[in-house]
């Protein structure tokens, strides 16, 4: 079967190219906007863990929705949804009334949107195709990465935050098109099966938010900071980041599909687990954190498709991938709501930014080990 020859996925993917605009001028600056507009930074990682909270608690909501309007509606809807936090950022200026605004309309929208968005991926995917079609749908969103945060970054210094959050917040819209004309999902009332594998992608998602509340979260106010506060650099950064992701994108899907899985595995942790530590000696340095940063994209292309891959194929065997995804994203929300709580009170106790980074260690030791000891010696990901 052709790479491109499935359209709910071609369809997806676009969607995905068009969100990514939004969420590279946008959603990177959602975070260190707080910070800039006065939220200490171990209240923006509580506000993180809040929204994080918030998705755990409403996660239940996303069923019956789902069922009523099928998969592909929610989907949309989800989509939609996810716009609404740019209106309302522009009047954060501080702790108060705003940010809890801010933390709740941000809990809404990703849980409607992430958790329908990895259930529909997993169900219109090709299992023996899913490292390349991974590897397309991150090499397209890499590929808009490179341009859409320097956009972001000059529009919010130079026209402000409410023309650049609401030209935003349209972009947001816009990627639901495409997936109007989609094939719908019917949620049926199927239990799910092989509980062991769903008990494996759990923790492999919550050790995968622990990862992100130290590697993304913690390190945007890093390099923020690092970079004087001012969104033009910290935009070029993201930037350049994407230009790497891009490049690493291309071959990392195929690379997955066609190398064994343990060798994979062992090189996209082993490689994170670097980067970690670079990013952790480049806080305070200019030149060294826009590299670090630039590495981290890398990191990203190389993680996805090797944890991804595991969960969207069980995803599809399940016999129903909404279900299957309400229970994993729940754990990636508790891992990250444990991660940015450690890394606000290591903060909080005068901890340097660099120690909160090595929280990721640990987030990538237990997920590598679980993926290492699933995977069969000498099998390529998407067959294991």
């Amino acid at each position: 079967m052709s790479l491109f020859s499935n359209d709910a996925i071609n369809r997806v993917a676009l969607h995905s190219t068009i969100q990514a605009l939004a969420m590279g001028a946008g959603g990177l600056f959602v975070f260190v906007f707080l910070l800039r507009a006065g939220v200490p930074a171990p209240l923006v990682l509580c506000a993180i863990a809040a929204m994080s909270a918030g998705r755990f608690v409403l996660r239940g909501c996303v069923l019956p929705v789902a069922r009523r309007y099928g998969l592909r509606a929610t989907l949309v809807a989800g989509a939609v949804m996810e716009a609404a936090l740019f209106p309302v950022l522009p009047m954060v200026h501080g702790p108060g009334l705003m940010l809890l605004l801010v933390i709740a309309i941000g809990a809404v929208g990703s849980v409607t949107y992430w958790t329908s968005f990895h259930a529909y991926f997993a169900a219109q995917g090709d299992a023996d195709q899913r490292g390349r079609q991974l590897g397309a749908r991150e090499a397209l969103t890499a590929t808009v990465g490179i341009i859409a945060p320097g956009f972001g970054g000059w529009a919010l210094g130079v026209l402000g935050p409410w023309p650049t959050f609401l030209a935003i917040a349209l972009i947001q819209i816009l990627s639901a098109a495409p997936l109007l004309a989609a094939p719908d999902i019917a949620i049926t009332d199927r239990e799910l099966t092989d509980r062991r594998t769903l008990r494996i992608a759990v923790i492999l998602q919550a050790t995968d938010g622990g990862f992100a509340a130290a590697f993304l979260y913690v390190w945007q106010i890093g390099l923020f900071t690092t970079l004087g506060e001012r969104f033009a650099n910290y935009g070029g950064a993201m930037a350049l980041a994407g230009l790497f992701g891009a490049a690493a994108s291309f071959t990392a899907g195929y690379f997955v599909d066609l190398g064994h899985a343990r060798r994979s595995v062992l090189i996209a942790y082993g490689f994170a687990a670097a980067t970690v530590g670079a990013k952790a000696l480049a806080f305070g340095h200019p030149a060294a954190a826009v590299f670090a940063n630039a590495l981290s994209a890398v990191v990203l292309v190389l993680l996805t498709p090797v944890m991804m891959t595991l969960i969207y194929n069980a995803s599809q065997r399940s016999g129903c991938t909404l279900r299957f995804h309400m229970a994993t994203e729940g754990g990636w929300d508790a891992g990250c709501v444990g991660g940015c709580l450690m890394a606000a009170g290591l903060l909080a106790v005068g901890a340097p930014l660099w120690g909160p980074m090595l929280l990721a260690l640990p987030a990538l030791a237990v997920g590598g080990a679980l993926l290492v000891r699933h995977y069969p010696a000498n099998a390529a990901i998407s067959r294991a």
